[in-house]
């Protein structure tokens, strides 16, 4: 049995690991060694076991990533919804550059780099982009206050949240929570 890791794009949370794995599955490709955003290693014994996985997976809004720059690119977006998304308040506590570097391995200056030359925007943008769709679906479940959701995605104060968000969405906060503005993003779209 052969084993392969790869890279697929798009795949960014746990529903999407959930489809990855009913497509492998549905393939019969039960020799499955992990799963998980962003990455999966599979057993097969055939290839065209793995072409046709390969080849199945934009069929459920996934692709391949075979470019190092692209994958490094799909490691760090893997890397930032982690931390926006599954971080329990760990982005208050520890900085994002940090936490970056220490899930790819890689210098931030490097990552950033990267990132700026594959996607044409800068690490940063994203990152605040990735930090406003938290707030807009944090907002529209209305369990927390504003300041609660201020402190859980590490603003320094309500104000800089607010107008970091009005910057980015053309309405504040309480215009979002009243249905105005645009709505939330898919964040495989956000750039």
């Amino acid at each position: 049995m052969k084993t392969e890791e790869l890279r697929i794009r798009n795949m960014v949370s746990s529903r999407c690991i959930t489809a990855v794995r009913q497509m492998l599955k549905s393939l019969d490709m039960t020799e499955l060694e992990r799963i998980s955003l962003g990455k999966v290693v599979v057993g097969y014994e055939d290839e065209r076991q793995l072409a046709q996985f390969i080849d199945a997976l934009p069929s459920i809004g996934f692709a391949l990533v075979e470019d190092e720059g692209q994958q490094t690119v799909e490691m760090i977006k893997v890397a930032a919804i982690e931390l926006f998304y599954h971080g329990n308040n760990a982005n208050s506590l520890i900085r994002n550059s940090d936490h970056l570097s220490e899930r790819t391995g890689m210098p931030y200056h490097q990552l950033s780099r990267v990132f700026s030359e594959q996607t044409g925007t800068t690490l940063e943008k994203y990152i605040i982009l990735l930090k406003i769709e938290r707030v807009k679906e944090l907002l529209s479940y209305k369990d927390l206050t504003l300041s609660e959701i201020s402190y859980q995605m590490g603003y320094s104060s309500v104000q800089y949240l607010s107008n970091q968000f009005k910057q980015v969405t053309d309405v504040t906060p309480k215009q979002f929570k009243e249905g105005k503005g645009g709505g939330r993003i898919p964040l495989d779209r956000l750039i």
